[in-house]
């Protein structure tokens, strides 16, 4: 990064628009004037960028909050930039302890290539996968002899590992880490050294792994890269980070009621970050839509409609978003149940138990959970709240039932 670009007034022009377009929603460039660099070259040259981000296929279900580095990746996708997508089918053997309390069981081979198909087969709503080269460290990580993981290691002390707050708390604490956890940083950064990667984009928690790639770079002989952190978005429970195990996220690959219906969850306060980070609305409609809602020209209900609306139309098209919307305006705000009801022959006993016929049709998926919606006054036959979790139903053709809010299904006998 020692050469200095003598830049046309046209071209320096280019550069600031990258860079503002590029720092949208961004918490932190490490380093920032690095960051300018790579960009006045890559303006200079007309040579692309190499723009990094790295998968652990630990889990294939991709919400919201997984959509935040992919919108990142557009914007550089847009301006020209090369897409490195990293699947770390070899570190995903490990798991990323980032975050963790404990170590990960490690995945199957089988397990991470599923995994890494359906990542790939979701990431493509939001991203030109065409545009996009793929890349799985098992390729380079895999033939590496001993003597090359020892020199790898050599680059790290124990010291700076322990630094990681993950770490760090698990030893204070006297909670096992394992030594193959270590390499797991290492792993990563080595992806950077392989892939020559200029940027790699990341959550805030990733910030450690990120750097590690400079490391690692400069150790083997290159320029460094640039890490580009992002936040991580709160769930719908406004508190903790977004996640399925904790049931307070949106799944792009879910129905468009239920994206929809989930969006109107969204606390208030959070909204505007969740225009900017996940969506690509220009960010002049976002400063006047955050001026709206401060005002009170702009009622929260609207502003969320609208954001359930634009989910639904990323994911599922607009006609799907259309009707998401009339289907919630029917269901919640006119409290008539929608016209188009899923239905289901019922061929069961004429007497069933409400716990039973919920499991049964699928509106839940376990006994116990059953019983805590009923309890919960969440279930409903033919619009009457179901009071008693010991219920015996009489089967009747047409009967509607109704789980929460937004599940619904009529029997037919």
């Amino acid at each position: 990064m020692e050469k200095e670009w003598t830049l046309t007034e046209e071209q320096k022009a280019e550069v600031e628009r990258q860079l503002n377009y590029l720092k949208r929603g961004v918490v932190e460039i490490v380093p920032e004037a690095d960051f300018r660099k790579k960009i006045e070259k890559s303006v200079a040259t007309g040579k692309p960028l190499k723009i990094k981000l790295g998968m652990d296929p630990s889990a294939p279900d991709v919400h919201i909050g997984h959509t935040v580095p992919l919108h990142k990746l557009r914007q550089f996708q847009e301006l020209g930039h090369e897409i490195q997508m990293l699947i770390g089918d070899f570190t995903g053997r490990i798991g990323d302890p980032t975050g963790k309390s404990e170590t990960r069981k490690q995945l199957t081979d089988e397990e991470v290539k599923q995994n890494a198909k359906t990542y790939v087969e979701q990431y493509g709503k939001i991203l030109d996968m065409d545009k996009v080269t793929i890349y799985y460290n098992s390729e380079w990580l895999k033939p590496l002899q001993f003597e090359d993981v020892v020199k790898l290691a050599a680059n790290m002390t124990v010291a700076r590992m322990l630094e990681r707050d993950d770490f760090e708390k698990r030893y204070k604490s006297g909670q096992p880490i394992s030594v193959h956890e270590f390499f797991y940083p290492l792993m990563q950064g080595y992806d950077s050294v392989a892939l020559h990667t200029d940027i790699e984009v990341g959550g805030t928690d990733q910030k450690f792994n990120l750097l590690m790639g400079r490391t690692l770079q400069e150790a083997y002989g290159q320029e460094k890269q640039v890490a580009l952190t992002l936040p991580l978005i709160e769930g719908l429970d406004g508190e903790r980070k977004m996640s399925k195990s904790l049931n307070n996220y949106i799944g792009i690959d879910e129905a468009p009621n239920e994206i929809f219906g989930k969006s109107m969850s969204i606390p208030d306060e959070l909204m505007i970050k969740y225009y900017k980070l996940a969506t690509d609305l220009p960010m002049d409609e976002i400063n006047n839509l955050e001026v709206g809602l401060k005002d009170g020209s702009v009622h929260p209900r609207d502003a969320k409609m609208n954001l359930g609306a634009l989910f639904v139309e990323m994911y599922h098209g607009k006609a799907a978003a259309e009707e998401a919307r009339n289907y919630f305006q029917t269901v919640f705000q006119k409290r008539s149940l929608p016209t188009d009801l899923p239905e289901t022959k019922w061929e069961g006993d004429e007497s069933v138990w409400i716990v039973d016929l919920l499991v049964e049709l699928k509106m839940m998926s376990s006994k116990g959970e059953a019983r805590r919606m009923i309890q919960n006054g969440g279930v409903k036959i033919n619009e009457e709240k179901v009071e008693d979790v010991q219920l015996q139903v009489e089967i009747e053709d047409g009967m509607i039932l109704q789980v929460g809010k937004r599940k619904f299904m009529k029997l037919i006998k």
